[in-house]
């Protein structure tokens, strides 16, 4: 039995110049493409366009009508449709052309217009001959006629399938921005020139390349420049946005000025449909030439659906910002052409994106394609690429592998290792635990929590007063008292451990050992991408880094994009375990006792290299005679025990109780020639004499426990002494300076006492004598709140004073608490 459907479509295509077949798709396949690339469909995206253009209006163009019936054929003959497929796009344009025209010799007058108005020609006289055949057809009541088809129609209406339906190919809609899916699973028969194309426009020629790219584009893309740059402007003054357009590279001017245009005029300064949606076009050309496979493809596609949906709320709202992007990208104003470039698929009564935007996609898939999104970033490594590239952006580019890197690369690498670290290859890969600093975040903490509940040290000190902007900056800090410290030293060591790994000078397994134990110190301290960031951005607007420009606009794109791979990292840490050591409370304490003798110490110290130990010996022999492990310890052991404070009590203070004897021991000194050591007993006398800086009423332990544990410290890091014998030494001086002080503030006084008494002689005293002054009321009152860590220790022996903090980012009170 003769099928209504196919013998009309057969028909049709006598007025292409077809010979007349019962089926209009049994078309040998070859000769079926040859004639579709003649007709300039080359590929199955093409095809689509031609389908959604000759169903697009309310009065459609008979002629696209019927080279749509036509390509339908050929495309359902040439394998390139299913032929289900193809029967239901036949079907739907029957109903088109039915729908608009009442008879066979409407039709064909239509068509006989399309061809004198637009100088049409298909077929030339043989479509006169053939228009005139089916008419004699239609008059004898051969072969299917008008009303016949019409019948046919009304009896099997029903809603073609002419886009793929099944939930996990709907994501595809989405590619239709750039052209409409016909069928599933994509095929090279879909972009033709698909390689060269994704060579030239993204130098991508493999599967490695395009999973960056992917990642890329959901994560960062050319939005979060945009984005900066437009939030930036939107605070300017009219000069400064004139600047900033001056200053753009001339390539860039165009770029510029449509930005300012969107800024000055009030256009939503949202963009991000550009990247999500070539992310999805991207997903498909993977899946084209087969680099990706057809559920890799789709769970990238989903990625992309999921943040559009997550941004837009239907699809003009996601059509306008990704032309405003495109616009950008151009460099020109394009908004004044998205109803014409848009207009088909929001408005075709076929359109793949009928749906509603937010119903398009099944929930679970989306689940599904979250966790799939986060395979690919469950590396550490990741954790490591977040971190750093929120300080150079272009990082966001290696996610899904590291690639290869050009030798230029690592040799940035290693100047920076040099240059600013200090850091070089024969110190190996622990080195870097010196740059992971526990006891800088219990510092900072402490003093968050105390400013909160107004209980800072006072900015009078014995020493002065410190500067007002460094007491701001200090009082400032009860903002933070609901963050975590640990990530405004992490991040830094994140981006040292990227530059370790670009240098290509340690071992990478090592180096991954220590991005797994910064991904799990995170993951401690921070319960989820937006407590981490939060936490960076103030951190960070409390204590900007000298001299450079804030980070705080970019941490802030992080935190509220949803794409940034921070919100993709895995979130489960195993065991909690540190790249470096964390000290105890009282071990930290104990350090602390160095004061400003020394920068302030924020870890335990560990063996140096032979470069840095070289320096160190140096200082220990220059200062101290010391020449070896025997002499540091017996040396270290004077000092804690008796040191210069028993000089002081034998050859000085007696001398208080007989001014008599001290004026005539001055009076002899003053008059003869003195050698270097005369001189500087003499000017001790002096000192006593004047009482100076009250050298006979204080107690001058104190200068001798900071040079005892800053030479401890010294020791560690020449290997001079174990972990055992250090720490045994940090207890002693942590118990004297419980038995010798109450408090940081009459430790500063003794100090102070004994570093001016025994200071020999140097016409750069007062200059010295000022710069400790200065810095023991910085580290007494926490200003700048990194001078040292006084302000938030509770001294040895001493009660108790301070707040506790609203988390866990603090030392272990039991110095035994290693991890």
């Amino acid at each position: 039995m003769v099928d209504p459907m196919n013998a009309w479509w057969a028909q049709q295509l006598v007025l292409c110049g077809w010979a007349f077949a019962p089926d209009p798709l049994a078309l040998a396949p070859e000769t079926a493409r040859t004639r579709l690339a003649s007709l300039d469909v080359v590929d199955r995206g093409e095809l689509g366009w031609r389908l959604l253009e000759a169903l697009d209006s309310a009065h459609p163009d008979p002629a696209r009508l019927l080279a749509a019936l036509e390509v339908t054929a050929l495309a359902g003959a040439a394998e390139w449709l299913s032929e289900a497929r193809a029967r239901q796009w036949g079907q739907r344009l029957a109903e088109e052309i039915h729908a608009h025209h009442a008879s066979l010799d409407d039709w064909l007058a239509a068509l006989r217009r399309a061809r004198n108005d637009t100088g049409w020609v298909h077929g030339d006289d043989g479509f006169v001959e053939a228009c005139e055949a089916l008419s004699t057809l239609e008059r004898d009541g051969e072969g299917v006629t008008w009303e016949m088809l019409r019948d046919w129609l009304l009896a099997n209406r029903q809603t073609p399938a002419l886009w793929p339906e099944e939930p996990e190919a709907r994501v595809w809609r989405l590619r239709a921005a750039f052209s409409p899916v016909l069928e599933v699973p994509a095929e090279a028969l879909d972009w033709h020139g698909l390689e060269g194309w994704l060579a030239e426009a993204w130098q991508v020629t493999g599967r490695d390349e395009l999973i960056r790219v992917l990642l890329w584009l959901g994560a960062q893309g050319d939005r979060q420049g945009w984005d900066l740059d437009a939030n930036r402007l939107s605070e300017a003054d009219h000069e400064a946005r004139r600047r900033w357009h001056a200053g753009l590279a001339p390539r860039d001017r165009d770029f510029g000025r449509v930005l300012l245009g969107f800024v000055e005029k009030g256009e939503p300064l949202e963009w991000a449909a550009w990247d999500w949606l070539r992310l999805i076009d991207l997903a498909w050309a993977g899946d084209c030439l087969g680099w990706l496979s057809d559920d890799e493809a789709r769970m990238f596609a989903l990625h992309g659906a999921d943040l559009v949906k997550r941004r837009y709320s239907d699809w003009l709202a996601l059509a306008r910002a990704y032309q405003r992007g495109r616009s950008l990208f151009e460099g020109e104003d394009l908004l004044g052409s998205v109803e014409a470039d848009w207009r088909l698929l929001l408005h075709a009564p076929v359109s793949p994106w009928k749906p509603a935007l937010q119903e398009l996609i099944d929930p679970e898939l989306i689940d599904i394609s979250r966790e799939r999104m986060r395979d690919w970033r469950r590396d550490p490594w990741h954790w490591v690429l977040a971190l750093a590239a929120v300080r150079e952006p272009e990082l966001a580019m290696r996610q899904g592998g590291t690639p290869s890197l050009p030798s230029a690369r690592s040799e940035d690498a290693r100047r920076y290792l040099t240059e600013i670290l200090d850091l070089h290859a024969d110190e190996g890969v622990e080195a870097l635990a010196r740059y992971w600093l526990p006891a800088q975040a219990h510092h900072l903490n402490q003093l968050a929590a105390d400013a909160a509940h107004g209980a800072l040290p006072s900015s009078r000190t014995p020493f002065g007063r410190v500067a007002g902007d460094d007491l701001a900056g200090r009082d400032a800090l009860g903002r933070a008292s609901r963050h975590a410290a640990t990530i405004h030293m992490a991040e830094k060591f994140a981006f040292h451990l990227q530059m370790a790994m670009d240098s290509g000078w340690f071992e990478a397994s090592r180096l991954t050992e220590l991005a797994s134990a910064l991904q799990g110190s995170l993951c401690r301290f921070y319960i989820d991408a937006r407590r981490l960031l939060s936490a960076w951005t103030q951190w960070e607007t409390l204590l900007p880094e000298p001299d450079q420009p804030s980070l705080a606009a970019e941490i802030l794109w992080h935190r509220d994009d949803p794409g940034s791979l921070f919100h993709w990292l895995d979130w489960q840490s195993g065991e909690w375990r540190e790249p470096g050591a964390r000290p105890g409370l009282s071990q930290f304490t104990a350090m602390a006792l160095v004061g400003p003798l020394n920068s302030a110490i924020w870890s335990l110290p560990q063996p140096e290299s032979e470069r840095e130990c070289a320096s160190i010996r140096e200082w220990v022999d220059g200062h101290y005679a010391v020449h070896g492990p025997e002499g540091l310890a017996e040396f270290i052991d004077y000092l804690l025990e008796v040191g210069d404070r028993q000089e002081y009590q034998i050859n000085y203070a007696p001398y208080t109780l007989n001014p008599a004897r001290l004026a005539s021991e001055i009076t002899t000194l003053e008059s003869d020639e003195c050698g270097e050591e005369e001189r500087n007993h003499l000017l001790r006398l002096q000192r006593v004499r004047a009482n100076e800086d009250g050298c006979n009423d204080l107690n001058l332990a104190a200068w001798d426990l900071a040079q005892a544990v800053d030479l401890a410290i010294a020791g560690r890091q020449l290997g001079w002494l174990d972990e055992a014998d250090f720490l045994a030494r940090l207890r002693r001086a942590h118990t004297l300076a419980a038995t010798h002080y109450g408090g940081w503030e009459e430790y500063a006084r003794g100090l102070y006492a004994g570093f001016s008494f025994f200071m020999g002689e140097t016409p750069e005293r007062e200059a010295f004598l000022g710069g400790f002054r200065q810095a023991l009321a910085s580290w007494l009152a926490a200003a700048p709140p990194l001078a040292g860590p006084w302000a938030s220790l509770d001294f040895p022996g001493a009660r108790p004073r301070h707040w506790a903090p609203m988390h866990v980012d603090t030392l272990p009170g039991d110095e035994r608490l290693l991890h």
